[in-house]
């Protein structure tokens, strides 16, 4: 490597992504605890020496320009690094003692978390991670859990949240169930189909409404809270239910519906409070999250 090449200040590069997750340099301050005109030299240091302006002011907010969204991705995994050296710099990893609670759906606490919980006992043995399996929201702000895998973004400023991934879903059915179904090529010839259903139902019905499936509530036989309550209904031939597609298509008793099935997509975020930036344990568990679950996302999973 040509280190003469490397001319920005890690500190300076710190202050710009700090920046940018909290969207503003008064946040940014406190959250490093700075004051604002010491952060903001740091961020303007930085577009001097790199040559790029980095955001666009807009009152008092700031938004990543081109550049800064090109930069941002690698200055985290920057960010993401220094973690691990002082971790492994300072034996924390072997040595981080303590509980952290990580919450995520049903369908995401059975089928990913078990994998980063091997990884966990085999670098952090002192750890112990607890799994809050819940389809509802849990409240990090006040302390329901430590970390939140979500499919939206939270609203509260006090958290830190990062995209670690993008998800997609489509449609199974039991194969007997879509035996009695007929022929079925396209979106609408599900319009006389039975559908598995989510709680709050009015709301998944509008979904599938905007995507050009006019269903109403007398296609859904079943109505549940539960994926996982969901799923096995599906396989019971009660109608048809929206799974991950890394899951499904690894699920012998369910298949794809459509041949060419909407693309439903939805983001993966990875939420924990401010706390994450000075818990080594947290900071750890969090890490270990955002570099397992992107790739478990793509892998099918057999369910037997």
């Amino acid at each position: 490597m040509d280190w003469t090449h490397v001319a920005f200040d890690w500190n300076r590069a710190r202050a710009f992504l700090v920046t940018a997750e909290e969207g503003s340099l008064s946040a940014a301050a406190r959250a490093l605890k700075m004051t604002q005109p010491t952060l903001g030299r740091q961020v303007s240091a930085l577009e001097e020496e790199l040559g790029v302006t980095l955001f666009d002011r807009q009152g008092r907010g700031l938004t990543l320009t081109e550049s800064g969204m090109a930069l941002v991705e690698h200055v985290r995994r920057m960010g993401e690094a220094a973690g691990r050296v002082s971790l492994a710099a300072s034996g924390q990893a072997q040595g981080a003692e303590g509980s952290v609670t990580v919450t995520a759906s049903e369908v995401y606490a059975m089928w990913l978390l078990p994998v980063v919980a091997a990884k966990l006992r085999r670098q952090a043995p002192g750890i112990t991670l607890e799994i809050v399996a819940a389809n509802e929201v849990r409240d990090l702000g006040r302390r329901e859990a430590d970390i939140a895998i979500r499919n939206a973004r939270p609203e509260q400023p006090d958290l830190i949240a990062r995209q670690i991934a993008t998800d997609s879903a489509a449609f199974y059915a039991a194969p007997r169930y879509l035996e009695t179904l007929g022929p079925v090529a396209r979106l609408e010839d599900l319009a006389r189909a039975a559908f598995i259903g989510f709680d709050p139902l009015g709301r998944y019905i509008g979904y599938l409404n905007q995507i050009g499936l006019a269903v109403t509530e007398a296609n859904f036989p079943v109505v549940s809270t539960s994926h996982l309550v969901q799923m096995e209904m599906a396989r019971a031939g009660l109608g048809i239910c929206a799974v991950s597609r890394g899951m499904g298509d690894g699920d012998a008793g369910l298949r794809r519906v459509l041949p060419a099935p909407p693309d439903i997509r939805y983001p993966v975020w990875l939420v924990a409070h401010r706390e994450v930036r000075t818990s080594h344990r947290v900071r750890l568990v969090y890490d270990l999250l955002a570099d397992t679950i992107p790739g478990l996302l793509q892998k099918r999973r057999a369910v037997p």
